[in-house]
């Protein structure tokens, strides 16, 4: 039975060192730090690889994050791969549950999440399936 799991979180972006610097403008690496709040409840870390464009509102990011805590009171952890892009302000992502990445008692989840920022807040929509959960 699929479920939906909203909240917000808190996130931090800290720049990381370009890979091949000189060759990648454009590219920008940041480590993620996120404090969710809500029906998921503890933090993620990970990495972003992002890409700016000279045109105003036209980027793209690619990124990976483990997340530990509890989803709906379910103690464990999950990785979430991102990638999205901007396209003169339209946003089209694509955030989901690495297949098998999940532990403990969210072993065996799978999901799809939404991020929208409102008034400089980030929430989160989260549709999930999980093994043994009812509704």
């Amino acid at each position: 039975m699929s479920r939906q799991a909203r909240g917000t979180f808190d996130v931090k972006l800290d720049a990381l060192e370009p890979e091949a610097p000189g060759v990648t403008d454009g590219l920008g690496r940041r480590s993620i730090e996120k404090h969710f709040h809500g029906a998921l409840d503890g933090v993620s870390h990970g990495e972003m690889l992002a890409f700016m464009t000279a045109v105003q509102g036209s980027a793209a990011y690619v990124a990976l994050e483990k997340f530990v805590g509890t989803l709906d009171g379910r103690p464990g952890s999950f990785v979430l791969q991102h990638a999205s892009a901007l396209e003169r302000g339209v946003p089209a992502q694509s955030i989901a549950v690495v297949p098998d990445s999940a532990e403990g008692e969210l072993a065996g989840l799978r999901g799809r999440m939404q991020i929208t920022i409102t008034g400089g807040q980030h929430h989160y929509e989260f549709d999930y399936t999980l093994p043994g959960s009812t509704a």
